[in-house]
């Protein structure tokens, strides 16, 4: 079922595409062949600062859980023996800490229609019975309705080159964010878990592989909300990880949850001691 012929969201995502024409006409005079890629970046970024308090929320979700992972980890040696007595702990914990072990999940749903409306923007030939004329303009001359993979077919020069650039800003934009995380990974609690975790770290590199398939448009809304995250993220962990007082208890718990994290991580590969001190 293609929810986006549903007349109420047929409607929002026609209005969406007008305002997008709109700018797009009124911006040529001084944009020229650059005001549907200018289009694309602007309604992206207008998208992203809508969904800021969402970010914030699962920027909060995630400190809360770092906050408690030391307790957490406490009682799961104390308690691994028992498991019905670790669940009623490790609730008890969970609301003593005033911290549910579904935090970001919802504000992750949440942004959700808003993501795909846009996206939709980006890939539909057709919106609300017309013709999407967005995928019909040019970046540098590769048509913006156009994937990498139709172009590596129809042998167009210009949307292969275009492509290999947009796929190269991801990537860069992928490989910061698997550091992060791999950085700021909680400690693995066997070696399982650790190699599920190295695995996952590379999920980031799956945006190059999906823009291939895509139109153009698409790819480089995928390049700019995925710089947007890895950017938005830094700067909310800045602000709400109690960074700049280390003074703070719970910041000296989480340099504490730092090393122990580091520690474990090494112990479970030992290989891994070696890559860190070189990416340190």
């Amino acid at each position: 079922m293609d929810i986006f012929v549903f007349p109420p969201i047929a409607a929002i995502l026609n209005g969406t595409y007008i305002a997008v024409e709109a700018f797009i006409t009124l911006i040529t005079p001084f944009a020229g062949a650059f005001s549907a890629a200018i289009a694309i970046v602007v309604l992206t970024m207008l998208a992203r600062t809508l969904l800021v308090p969402v970010g914030r929320s699962q920027v909060k979700a995630e400190w809360a859980r770092r906050r408690i992972q030391p307790k957490l980890a406490a009682l799961q040696q104390r308690y691994k023996k028992n498991p019905q007595l670790l669940q009623e702990k490790t609730a008890a914990l969970y609301k003593a800490e005033n911290v549910s072990p579904f935090a970001g999940i919802l504000p992750a749903l949440a942004q959700l229609p808003v993501i795909s409306l846009v996206y939709a923007l980006f890939i539909r030939v057709t919106i609300d019975g017309h013709a999407n004329a967005l995928l019909g303009q040019h970046l540098f001359g590769a048509s913006l309705g156009t994937s990498f993979v139709s172009a590596l077919g129809t042998g167009s020069v210009a949307s292969i080159m275009v492509s290999l650039v947009l796929f190269a800003l991801i990537g860069v934009t992928a490989w910061a964010s698997r550091r992060v995380n791999l950085r700021n990974a909680l400690p693995a609690t066997s070696v399982t878990a650790a190699r599920i975790a190295s695995v996952v770290s590379w999920m980031p590199f799956i945006t190059v592989v999906f823009a291939a398939f895509v139109p153009l448009a698409a790819a480089v809304y995928l390049t700019v909300t995925t710089s947007w995250t890895l950017v938005e993220r830094a700067l909310l962990r800045r602000r709400y990880w109690i960074s700049g007082r280390p003074d703070h208890p719970e910041q000296q718990d989480a340099h504490r949850l730092q090393r122990e994290t580091h520690r474990k991580r090494d112990a479970l590969s030992p290989s891994r001691s070696a890559q860190r001190r070189v990416a340190e």
